[in-house]
């Protein structure tokens, strides 16, 4: 079975249209970057290495310290599709974080994109 092309491309090609989209919608990176800590687990300097080192979608996810028990209470469309439907875990996260993003970039206060359980 061949792979989903965006498992194999980097985050880092794709984390500056992240930034873009929030920044576009005065939103900030620092809020971007607080949103993937958030789902991942990840530290601000282990997110930049991840940056750094070109690390592709599935090895991004898999190698999270900890991803966040609370994604699952993000609900949704992205791409036409219910991100609580999507049977594959890898492409899930990826559109968790697109949601998440999504959501920021419609101006939804932190509070409500970082879901509690």
């Amino acid at each position: 079975m061949t792979k989903h092309k965006i498992y194999t491309m980097s985050f880092a090609s794709v984390y500056p249209h992240y930034v873009k989209k929030a920044e576009r919608k005065d939103r900030t990176k620092n809020e971007v970057d607080e949103i993937i800590r958030w789902l991942t687990g990840y530290s601000q300097q282990q997110l930049e290495a991840q940056i750094d080192n070109q690390t592709d979608f599935e090895t991004f996810f898999n190698e999270a310290p900890q991803l966040n028990s609370s994604r699952a209470l993000i609900k949704g469309v992205v791409c036409g599709v219910r991100v609580e439907e999507i049977e594959e875990p890898i492409m899930q996260e990826i559109r968790y974080l697109d949601k998440l993003i999504d959501e920021l970039a419609k101006g939804k206060a932190m509070e409500k994109i970082l879901r509690q359980p």
